[in-house]
């Protein structure tokens, strides 16, 4: 039980030292939490429900994974293959589109809360 729980707050440790790097490091996703930010405070002023809470909660928590994960798989395929190759810049290419396709699903869930509340 003692090595369970000491390996548990091991991989706890891991992980916030990877969102340290994420948030410290990595453009795509410093831009994403400063947008994560602006929203927050948006949220602030328009006194969004709390569902509408919840919903734009999830999305930042959701975006800047996929940056994290877009960024994991590009580490790894230049770790692999630090040459230019096709196959690898495709690699990186689909899932840059998978980050991309949720940014624009965000957009939209952005623009059903917060639009009727600008205008």
């Amino acid at each position: 039980m003692r090595n369970f729980l000491l390996g548990r707050i091991r991989g706890v440790g891991y992980a916030f030292k990877g969102a340290y790097l994420l948030i410290t490091t990595e453009a795509s996703v410093k831009a994403q939490f400063f947008i994560g930010v602006l929203v927050t405070i948006a949220g602030i002023y328009f006194e969004i429900s709390t569902t509408e809470w919840i919903v734009q909660t999830l999305i930042i928590g959701l975006i800047m994974s996929l940056e994290g994960f877009n960024t994991a798989v590009e580490e790894i395929a230049d770790f692999i293959h630090p040459e230019h190759h096709k196959k690898i810049g495709l690699i990186k290419d689909l899932a840059a589109g998978a980050v991309f396709i949720f940014a624009i699903a965000a957009i939209i869930i952005g623009c059903i809360i917060y639009l009727p509340k600008i205008f």
